[in-house]
């Protein structure tokens, strides 16, 4: 029997409702997978195809950063002694490889490429042969290397890791002799800042003697402990044909130019020994605390007071008079005529002891906007903080305004490069040396005992880049 018409579609209705009620229905994404997602898309048109390592390459860092190794460096077949580094505009790292002990590397420089944009570099260049060193700075397609008595600079093909012909020497016949001999690099426009660091400790009669007195005035001020200007677009210049900006610094391997202010700052590697030669006025815990590692700024005819004062950070926060010149960990002024007050103070202070060898003002937009304009800081860890246990072997982060001072107090960004044997320079894993910036705002990070570079990369999103 037919159904009437009205009846007859109303039940088709009723038919196609139950059927489509009865169809699966594509499942709701959380909020979670969707983040991700975002947060995916957003990696990929920032960073593309770079990954960090599962193990964030064996560091601690911030929530939102994450680490890689870009390369683990060899040097006659043992790890690279990799030191400071220059990023040029198109991503290629240039290395500066130490020579210790006299031995000179069979290169002193090696450039890396990342062909294929993944992070880590695939490509090697090796130049400088037998000649190493610790200071390296790019400008404008100009490769400038310290070496620890000369710097040459070699001017290198766009696109090329190699350059066109041997190095220019800028400037030779810098000393290089006894406690300190790196060379650490700084070009800003055409000026050329190099340092020239102590040839001793405190300026004794007999360095690193327990009682024998500092020499006054000390003679290596005139051309030791210090910074020196030359011109970068020159050659053949020595030291004394260059211009002695400041003095009284004991070694500033760690220097750098912030870009804010276009003034010099640098974290000061402080003296050692307090106990060790002078028992009757320091115990072992305060010998191993101080004196403090001293964030300064570096200008025109400034004196920061070595080998005469120390800056005490413990106890009295203030410069006091070295003991070799008089002092006894409290006075300020000694027999010679010296006030410790006269001298450069520092805009801030580390943990003594802690080597300081590497500093970068950030400048790029990856990181949030808290790190923008602040100063990063490799230590390259202690060795003297007997019997407490050595410290530094990590990055320090200290925020900075546009006042060219700091805004806060540091923090520690990047850890756990000496591993789980403990934070001793023979037994360190890693021990970080340089600190520099790539052209997508990431932080490049050397390490002179494993030669492995780092780089370390941002994946927050939204509020965390602000």
């Amino acid at each position: 029997m037919r159904l009437p018409p009205r009846v007859h579609v109303s039940v088709l209705l009723l038919a196609l409702i139950a059927a489509c009620s009865e169809r699966p229905t594509a499942p709701t994404r959380s909020p979670t997978a969707v983040s991700a997602d975002k947060q995916d898309a957003e990696h990929e048109r920032r960073l593309g195809k770079v990954r960090c390592d599962a193990d964030n390459a064996g560091i601690t860092l911030p929530p939102g950063f994450c680490a890689l190794v870009v390369a683990d460096l060899v040097e006659d077949g043992q790890p690279a002694q990799a030191r400071h580094m220059a990023v040029t505009p198109n991503g290629d790292v240039f290395v500066a490889i130490n020579a210790p002990n006299n031995h000179q590397p069979s290169f002193g420089i090696i450039g890396l490429r990342d062909n294929n944009g993944d992070g880590h570099a695939d490509q090697q260049s090796q130049f400088s042969a037998g000649l190493g060193g610790s200071g390296i700075a790019w400008d404008d397609g100009r490769l400038f290397f310290g070496a620890n008595d000369r710097v040459l600079r070699f001017r290198l093909p766009a696109g090329s890791l190699m350059p066109n012909g041997g190095g220019d020497m800028v400037v030779g016949g810098l000393p290089n002799t006894g406690d300190h001999i790196s060379k650490t690099v700084v070009v800003d426009d055409h000026r050329l800042f190099v340092n020239i660091g102590s040839a001793s400790n405190s300026c004794q009669v007999a360095n690193r003697v327990a009682q024998s007195p500092g020499v006054f005035p000390c003679p290596e001020l005139p051309i030791r402990a210090g910074v020196w200007l030359f011109d970068a677009r020159g050659t053949n210049q020595t030291e004394a044909s260059g211009t002695h900006y400041a003095t009284g610094y004991r070694n500033l391997v760690a220097l750098a130019m912030n870009p804010t202010n276009r003034e010099l700052y640098t974290v000061q590697q402080g003296r050692d020994m307090l106990f060790e030669n002078w028992p009757q006025f320091y115990t072992q815990d305060q010998s191993a605390n101080l004196p403090a590692e001293e964030l300064a700024r570096v200008f025109r005819g400034s004196n920061n007071g070595w080998p005469y004062c120390y800056f005490d950070a413990i106890a009295e926060q203030k410069k006091v008079l070295a003991p070799e010149y008089g002092g006894n960990g409290h006075r300020v002024t000694g027999p010679q005529g010296i006030d410790c007050a006269s001298y450069n103070q520092p805009l801030g202070t580390f943990g003594a002891h802690w080597s300081p060898d590497g500093m970068l003002f950030y400048s790029g937009d990856q990181f949030p906007r808290r790190y923008r304009g602040g100063l990063f800081v490799a230590f390259h860890g202690g060795f003297n903080r007997a019997p407490e246990p050595n410290e530094g072997f990590q990055v320090q982060f200290v925020p900075f305004g546009r006042d060219g001072r700091p805004s806060g107090a540091a923090v520690t960004f990047a850890d756990g490069f000496a591993g789980s044997t403990g934070p001793l320079p023979a037994t360190a894993k890693h021990r970080p040396v340089g600190v520099s910036q790539g052209p997508d705002g990431s932080l490049y990070v050397s390490d002179d005992k494993g030669g492995r570079i780092y780089r370390i990369i941002f994946l927050g999103q939204g509020d965390d880049r602000d």
